[in-house]
């Protein structure tokens, strides 16, 4: 297999990138300059040592003064009684870019496919009850479950309210859901700002 071939190859493991784009992508970087390829080549290279998965949240954040900990879960001026669970980084970027939601994240790190129910062993199902149990120290009196308006979502929402319902009785633990807003078969990720403020301010 050439470099070119392998290239390819590794750009089809990107999400929704299939075999036409991936060597769309390799022969772009074939007409690039050659400083542009570099650059590229060493951010790829410091990307793990420049970015890390925060031990709260667990979404990645650039390395700082916080140490194990993103600057969100570290603000003291968060609101500790809220704590919205989303599929994804980019799901949690949203929400904060509409500027309606003071709370904490966390980032279950996928959804359970209707077909699939082996990816439930790739979420963090474990690691959110851990999440819940500390926070319930601190007043945790609301968990938002923001999860996509389609059947993968639904069928997510369901899987969390099963693994957080002792939880939830033990500590008495609002669990609301995204209201109002977001249409049938969107995705959080995509939504507008006034879309999800909407949605926020409609949970239920």
């Amino acid at each position: 297999m050439t470099t070119l071939e392998k290239l390819i190859k590794h750009f089809e493991r990107f999400p929704g990138i299939g075999s036409r784009q991936a060597r769309r992508f390799a022969h772009h970087l074939l007409t690039e300059p050659a400083e542009s390829v570099i650059e590229l080549s060493e951010l790829i290279s410091a990307i793990q040592s420049t970015v890390k998965e925060c031990a709260f949240c667990h979404r990645f954040h650039a390395v700082n003064g916080t140490g194990d900990v993103c600057t969100i879960c570290a603000d003291p001026k968060r609101d500790h009684t809220r704590l919205i669970v989303v599929e994804r980084d980019s799901d949690m970027l949203a929400i904060e870019r509409s500027g309606t939601y003071d709370g904490l994240y966390f980032i279950l790190g996928g959804t359970v496919p209707l077909l699939d129910s082996e990816d439930i062993k790739k979420l963090r199902g474990t690691a959110l009850k851990r999440r819940v149990t500390k926070q319930a120290g601190n007043g945790l009196a609301e968990i938002i479950l923001a999860f996509s308006v389609n059947p993968d979502g639904e069928n997510t929402s369901r899987y969390v309210e099963s693994i957080l319902k002792d939880s939830v009785a033990t500590h008495t633990i609002t669990l609301t859901h995204l209201g109002r807003g977001l249409s049938t078969g969107s995705e959080l990720e995509y939504a507008d700002p006034e879309t999800i403020k909407n949605a926020l301010s409609n949970r239920k």
